[in-house]
C-alpha cells in the first residue's frame, strides 16, 4: 500500500522551531513532485511550500525565510524545517505527492493524514 505518514506536529509557542517529516512508502517516490500543505481553522487546506522532482522549491510568501522544505531520497522521507513559528502557521499540515503529473494538490495525489501544529 501507498503510504505518507506525518509527524513532528506540537503546540509551540511564538517564536519557536518545529521540524516536520513525511515519511512515505509503497511507491517510487524520487518521481514526484512533493509539498506540504496547510488548513487553518475555519479556512480551506492551501499549499504552503512544494519541491519537485527536480529540486525547485517553491514557498508562499508568509513562510519565505522561515521555512525549509527538503527531502532524503535514501529515507523516502520530506521534511519541513519551521522557524519563527507564528500564530499564524496554526493549522493541520499534511504532505501530497503528484505522482502522475496531475498536478500537487490535486484528489489524484497521495495525501497523508496530518499532524497538528499549534502556535500561542
Amino acid at each position: 500500500d501507498v503510504q505518507l505518514v506525518e509527524s513532528g506536529g506540537h503546540s509551540v509557542q511564538a517564536g519557536g522551531s518545529l521540524k516536520l517529516s513525511c515519511a512515505t512508502s509503497g511507491y517510487h517516490f524520487s518521481g514526484c513532485d512533493m509539498g506540504w500543505f496547510r488548513q487553518a481553522p475555519g479556512q480551506e487546506r492551501a499549499l504552503v511550500s512544494s519541491l519537485s522532482m527536480h529540486g525547485t522549491r517553491f514557498y508562499i510568501d508568509s513562510v519565505k525565510g522561515r521555512f525549509t522544505i527538503s527531502r532524503s531520497m535514501v529515507k523516502n522521507t520530506l521534511y519541513l524545517q519551521m522557524d519563527n513559528l507564528q500564530i499564524e502557521d496554526t493549522g493541520l499540515y499534511t504532505c501530497a505527492a503528484d505522482c502522475n503529473d496531475s498536478g500537487l494538490g490535486t484528489p489524484a495525489n497521495y495525501w497523508g493524514q496530518g499532524t497538528q501544529v499549534t502556535v500561542s
